[in-house]
């Protein structure tokens, strides 16, 4: 093994106190709402400041309440099946997309111009709404799922990726009688494990967390995702429009509610991605290879 040299010591050293920091950074947040959601509801509402350890009595009180809030246990049920179809259909329209453009073909070439060029201009929320509305999705499931459907630095992340691939394992399927979708299926896909699971979860997360386009389209409460009633209980929580004890007992149990709702709206992205990290370095790697 090499001997470092001073500058590669004193570099290790930042290197790990400046990534501790984000790393602590990160997980302080929350920590802090893991403590707070088992917390008693009036310590909890009477402490300011960070909560590194829960406070009073440990209880599931805010748990209970949450899921006895048919609106809330709806939402969650929505942002699966928004979470499920957007992503199988986002990953689908992105790997066609990356697998055409990745082939060296002229008008390849000129339709990913134009798809770049989307990455810095675009219509904007007025236009974008009068085309939603035109096609009459407005208050229906479709209005949440198609009009982000698919993002074109994913498609730009793929399409590197597949360019990667040497063009002799192509040729070969292609002399042994495979058209494009059996190449697709049976070659490219196989060997591209990592970045698929990459833009499978770089989609999971952006629509786990979308909430923007729900609020512009959609006025129906039966089909708003969990985001969105989330966002009602944080704006609820520091709403005063009861009077005395009353409005006293609201806040102290809206508060611990709160906590209870982001815990249980991040349990499910930080179980997934454990599975799918150690594909996530390579395949980021992968995608940013330019060739």
């Amino acid at each position: 093994m090499l001997k470092r040299t001073k500058g590669e010591k004193v570099f290790a050293v930042f290197n790990g106190l400046i990534l501790s920091a984000i790393g602590l950074a990160c997980v302080i947040p929350i920590w802090h709402c893991i403590c707070a959601s088992f917390s008693d509801p009036l310590a909890l509402s009477a402490h300011r400041g960070l909560t590194l350890y829960p406070l009073g009595n440990v209880t599931l009180k805010g748990y209970e309440q949450c899921f006895k809030n048919q609106d809330l246990i709806r939402g969650y049920a929505n942002t699966l099946l928004y979470l499920v179809t957007g992503t199988a259909f986002g990953v689908t329209l992105t790997v066609m997309a990356g697998y055409g453009l990745s082939r060296k073909l002229l008008w390849g070439r000129v339709i990913a111009l134009f798809i770049t060029f989307t990455m810095m201009f675009n219509g904007g929320i007025i236009p974008t709404y009068m085309v939603v509305r035109n096609l009459g999705m407005l208050d229906t499931r479709w209005a949440i799922v198609l009009p982000t459907a698919v993002s074109v630095f994913n498609i730009m992340v793929t399409r590197t990726s597949f360019a990667a691939i040497p063009e002799g394992m192509l040729e070969a399927a292609h002399i042994d009688g495979a058209g494009h979708l059996r190449v697709l299926w049976s070659v490219v896909l196989p060997v591209s494990k990592s970045i698929l699971a990459v833009i499978t979860l770089f989609y999971a997360v952006q629509i786990w967390n979308s909430w923007f386009h729900t609020a512009i389209y959609v006025s129906d409460r039966k089909l708003y995702p969990l985001q969105i009633i989330l966002r009602e209980i944080v704006l609820q929580s520091t709403a005063t429009n009861l009077d005395g004890a009353e409005a006293n007992e609201v806040n102290v149990i809206q508060v611990l509610i709160k906590y209870c709702v982001i815990m249980i709206s991040i349990v499910p992205m930080m179980v997934i991605y454990p599975f799918v990290q150690r594909y996530f370095v390579s395949g980021v790697m992968i995608g940013s290879i330019k060739g």
